[in-house]
C-alpha cells in the first residue's frame, strides 16, 4: 500500500476539499431548516465530483495502470 499514490493527486484534493465545504454548507442549513439552503450545499457537493472528473480528464488525476504484457 505503501507504493500507491491513491488519492494523492491534485484532482482527489479539490475534489474533496470542493464536497467538504458543501457538507459543511448543508449541514449549516440543516440545523436552520432551510431547506434552500442545504440543497444549495447539495449542489456544491455534486460540483466537488464534476470539477474532479473534469480535472482527472485533464491529466491531474492518477495514471491508469498498465496491463502486463502491452
Amino acid at each position: 500500500m505503501a507504493g500507491n499514490s491513491h488519492g494523492h493527486t491534485p484532482a482527489a484534493w479539490t475534489g474533496v476539499i470542493i464536497t467538504f465545504i458543501g457538507f459543511c454548507v448543508a449541514g449549516v442549513f440543516t440545523v436552520a431548516a432551510e431547506p434552500v439552503g442545504f440543497w444549495a450545499g447539495m449542489a456544491v457537493v455534486a460540483l466537488g465530483g464534476v470539477v474532479t472528473l473534469g480535472m482527472r480528464a485533464a491529466g491531474l488525476g492518477a495514471p491508469t495502470p498498465q496491463k502486463a504484457g502491452r
